[in-house]
């Protein structure tokens, strides 16, 4: 008397769905990169471009011995 015990084959997929996450991520970080270039290095520094130099420096001298003020 034999018993044969019935067994379901169970099928393992590793792919759970696509990769949807991980490309939005990568163009994500793309984006972050091109964003951190252009305003930190590129033309929205504001540090380039023509530099203009006014040299409106106002000198001021104080007198050169000042009495102090009375105790």
């Amino acid at each position: 008397m034999t018993h044969e015990h019935d067994h379901d084959t169970v099928v393992v997929d590793g792919d759970s769905g696509s990769s949807m996450g991980a490309i939005l991520g990568v163009l994500g970080i793309i984006v972050l990169l091109v964003a951190i270039w252009y305003f930190a290095l590129g033309p929205g520094s504001g540090g380039g471009g023509s530099t203009t130099n006014n040299d409106n420096d106002i000198n001021v001298n104080p007198p050169a011995s000042i009495a102090p003020a009375g105790s």
